[in-house]
């Protein structure tokens, strides 16, 4: 993420600007998410505006604006395509997750949209899978526009305060334990988030029923152990 930041940081501010909207952009509409995540362009955005390079407030607007579009797009992309869209090799390689956010999609509904916005993997898929579902736009876009403005501003936020942070932290005790807790910091965040997908995906299981065939010829048949005979020693 240094070099990433560093590169930006030498870009002029509307370059900046066009880059970061990109990324979230094309997280939504391209599935681009699974590369780069769109909440990491964010808090590099915010963390520059932090440092100057670009303003605060219309970073903010750059970041929700493409939230709001991109989903808009992934959404056009899924209605447009339709289920072909879950068969492309991207996704096929994601089967399991894929199945659980159209399990979410069916018992949330477009509340769904705004949940998965807060989740990597479910905001680059819940609008194709909207779309898939022919989810009604009008009620698609209003809880795309609320995900998009609280998830947008809280990241370019986040990512505005780290920087202020780190910078205190660093002019106070040096650069070497500024680094050091501003590593402890992504790992935690990170160690939540894979716990928090975890959670997600044992409910997800247990919210579906069991149909797989018991591993017990007895059970199947609807024998008992008593009822075979006795044991052969």
């Amino acid at each position: 993420m240094h070099a990433v930041t560093d590169w930006l940081r030498g870009l002029s501010g509307p370059v900046v600007y066009a880059v970061v909207g990109a990324l979230v952009f094309a997280e939504d509409a391209l599935f681009f998410g699974f590369v780069l995540p769109g909440e990491t362009a964010a808090v590099l955005g915010g963390l520059l505006a932090h440092q100057g390079k670009v303003s605060l407030g219309w970073m903010v607007l750059v970041v929700v604006s493409a939230a709001v579009i991109g989903d808009s797009t992934g959404y056009e992309v899924g209605r447009r395509l339709g289920p072909a869209v879950l068969r492309t090799r991207t996704l096929r390689k994601h089967a399991d997750r894929v199945e659980g956010a159209q399990d979410l999609i069916r018992r949330r509904g477009p509340v769904a949209v705004l949940l998965g916005r807060f989740v990597a993997f479910f905001r680059a898929l819940m609008p194709a899978l909207a779309g898939v579902s022919r989810m009604p736009y009008p009620r698609f876009l209003l809880f795309n526009a609320i995900g998009g403005v609280l998830w947008g501003i809280g990241f370019t936020l986040l990512g505005y305060f780290a920087g202020s942070a780190y910078s205190r932290v660093e002019g106070t005790v040096g650069r070497s334990l500024a680094i050091a807790v501003a590593a402890v910091v992504v790992v935690a965040l990170v160690v939540w988030r894979v716990r928090a997908h975890r959670r997600e995906s044992r409910e997800s299981r247990a919210d579906r029923p069991d149909d797989s065939p018991s591993d017990n010829p007895g059970e199947r048949s609807g024998e008992s152990p008593d009822d075979r005979g006795p044991s052969q020693d």
